[in-house]
């Protein structure tokens, strides 16, 4: 059984079925909490009695994990996590897998060990980045005030959480996709943590340990790419797996449309979601939309509130670098529009859309095969000699013939979150620019984001900017109803650093409001606590005549003091953003990205 290199020793102690964390000081200023003792493949032993997610008397897992964060100078408290009710078949390791383990572990430990703290798993997975396993459907408790009976749905996050701990170089962004649910129904809430089946996370439960590289951080200067690539060709050619069933880890965010509930990852096809009526997670299956929709999509769609439209694009290395798509309401895939005047593959993670534009961004952060070959660095890095543009299309183009791209010197948004039309030649964009863009991927502790409004004038290419607020703002939702309009409320995660959310500012983006902060509402989590990306809920989603800003900010909070979890909802009109309800979770919800709110009546549909 494959273990860490001598820089991860094991201590397993097969007797208590335990595996040992021990706390790591780094300095005599800053602890961590590090991973330091988990083999590669060993997963929890699972009992096989058959569950009652009402009762006390749930079997658990004879595994004992400490709950990371808060005193870490202190001995780490343990809790014990409840078993998955789904079974799975692991095969004994194959010769070949051996031969592909060993010679996999050669390259971690010799040829490209994770030196940098951006891939290095005791860095990574430290504190409440640590994966957690699956949770059965289990009933919470409301620890203060009342959900809110207009609050019937399921409120669901998808974030980074690797089924096997990492044998080498590990970045955030790598981990398989986990759903955490909180289900909704008359005040009483139901928690869920399961896997996003990916094809991916099937072949490695098969097998018992990693399979797949690693995009983010797997391929590091010449040596280290063309020897994971020939493990990786190898691993193919032996019938391991077949990366056109898909490679990604749908990790990223979700997103309903077609009347079904989305899990997604860039790197890959969707995988359809349902949750069912016990609050249950179930992966439906890879989607290509009946043959038309080809290697991979965003993660971020728009939806268009109106006409039911859902508007995406895929993104790649080799020309056409950009590609514009959108669904009909019907959920049948339109046409794509290849735009070959994007000039270099950037990073396109995100874009918005207004009522008759689609807006893109050639931003400085792009793919890097050189520096990945010849530079020991990530597959993506940023080019500080490139100059950031702004594209635009009628959302409804049959090409790319009235695509116009804007040079913006400087403006590099990684999110965007709305934007809309203003007259007949001007488009209004609602974005954070990502100041320090060399910091983006190998150190966002450093990365500050500022909060812009962007105005675009069509007919004579100039662009306005105007920040919003001097906070470290990301993670930034809307009133879905105006996606794509003109909308005034704004509410953002408080980086602290990113991807940790310290807490939730409300900014009126409604009027232009030189050199004033736009922050009209505002709520701090509290010394040690840390949220995700927050999600506004309606508060009467069937009264169409609702001020824009009556409904709800939902999101999970950790407690680092406490090692707690909890759902918060609060009141989205108050200035201090107040708590309406908090609900205690029965397991810990690591740090993660993107969220939604699926309403009873759509789950239904599902």
């Amino acid at each position: 059984m494959d273990a860490f290199s001598s820089s991860f020793c094991t201590k397993f102690y097969p007797h208590t079925n335990k595996l040992i964390f021990s706390p790591t000081s780094t300095s005599s200023q800053t602890h961590l909490f590090y991973i330091s003792a988990v083999n590669v493949e060993e997963r929890p032993k699972r009992t096989t009695t058959s569950q009652n997610n009402n009762s006390s008397s749930t079997p658990t897992i004879n595994t004992e994990t400490p709950v990371l964060g808060g005193d870490h100078s202190k001995k780490p408290v343990l809790t014990k996590r409840r078993p998955s009710s789904r079974s799975f078949v692991t095969d004994t390791p194959s010769f070949p897998s051996t031969i592909f383990n060993t010679f996999d572990n050669f390259v971690n430990n010799f040829i490209d060990p994770p030196t940098r703290p951006s891939v290095d798993p005791q860095h990574v997975l430290a504190t409440n980045f640590a994966p957690v396993d699956e949770f059965p459907p289990t009933k919470c408790t409301v620890i203060e005030g009342e959900l809110p009976e207009s609050i019937n749905g399921a409120y669901i996050r998808n974030g980074p959480n690797p089924q096997y701990l990492p044998r080498g170089p590990y970045h955030l962004f790598d981990g398989d996709g986990m759903l955490h649910s909180l289900l909704i129904s008359n005040g009483q809430a139901t928690f869920c943590s399961r896997y996003v089946q990916t094809y991916k996370y099937k072949i490695e439960h098969k097998h018992g340990s990693p399979v797949f590289p690693n995009v983010f951080s797997g391929f590091n200067g010449l040596t280290a790419s063309a020897a994971r690539g020939a493990i990786t060709a190898a691993r193919v050619l032996s019938g391991q797996y077949n990366p056109i069933n898909g490679i990604g880890v749908a990790n990223t965010s979700l997103a309903f449309f077609s009347k079904k509930l989305f899990a997604l990852g860039e790197s890959d096809l969707p995988y359809e979601i349902k949750v069912t009526p016990d609050g249950e997670i179930l992966t439906v299956g890879r989607t290509d939309f009946d043959g038309k929709l080809y290697m991979s999509m965003t993660a971020h769609p728009k939806v268009d509130p109106k006409t039911e439209e859902a508007f995406a694009f895929r993104y790649g290395p080799v020309p056409p670098f950009l590609t514009f798509f959108r669904f009909d309401s019907s959920g049948v895939k339109q046409a794509d529009v290849p735009i070959f005047s994007m000039t270099r593959p950037a990073f396109l993670h995100d874009f918005a859309i207004t009522q008759k534009y689609a807006i893109f961004t050639e931003i400085q952060i792009g793919m890097n095969p050189m520096e990945m070959i010849f530079g020991n660095g990530s597959p993506v890095g940023a080019d500080p000699s490139a100059v950031s543009k702004i594209g635009v299309i009628p959302r409804y183009a049959k090409d790319e013939s009235e695509m116009k791209w804007i040079d913006v010197p400087g403006f590099n948004i990684i999110h965007a979150i709305n934007a809309w039309d203003e007259g007949e030649d001007e488009i209004v964009l609602i974005a954070p620019n990502i100041l320090s863009v060399e910091h983006t991927l190998e150190r966002m502790e450093l990365v500050h984001a500022l909060m812009e409004k962007v105005r675009i004038n069509l007919k004579t290419g100039m662009v306005s900017r105007q920040p919003l607020s001097a906070r470290n703002l990301d993670f930034g939702v809307i009133n879905q109803n105006y996606t794509g309009m003109k909308n005034r409320f704004v509410y953002a995660g408080i980086g602290d650093p990113m991807p940790k959310i310290s807490g939730v500012v409300k900014l009126d983006v409604g009027d232009d409001q030189e050199q004033k902060d736009c922050t009209v509402g505002c709520r701090i989590f509290g010394p040690g606590c840390y949220g995700g990306e927050p999600f506004y809920v309606e508060r009467e989603p069937n009264n169409p005549d609702t001020d824009e800003d009556d409904g709800y900010v939902v999101t999970y909070v950790h407690d680092e003091n406490t090692g707690e979890s909890k759902f918060l909802v609060m009141d989205a009109k108050s200035p201090t953003l107040d708590i309406v309800a908090s609900v205690k979770l029965p397991g810990r919800v690591p740090y993660g990205f993107h969220g939604i709110f699926v309403k009873e009546s759509e789950l239904k549909k599902l």
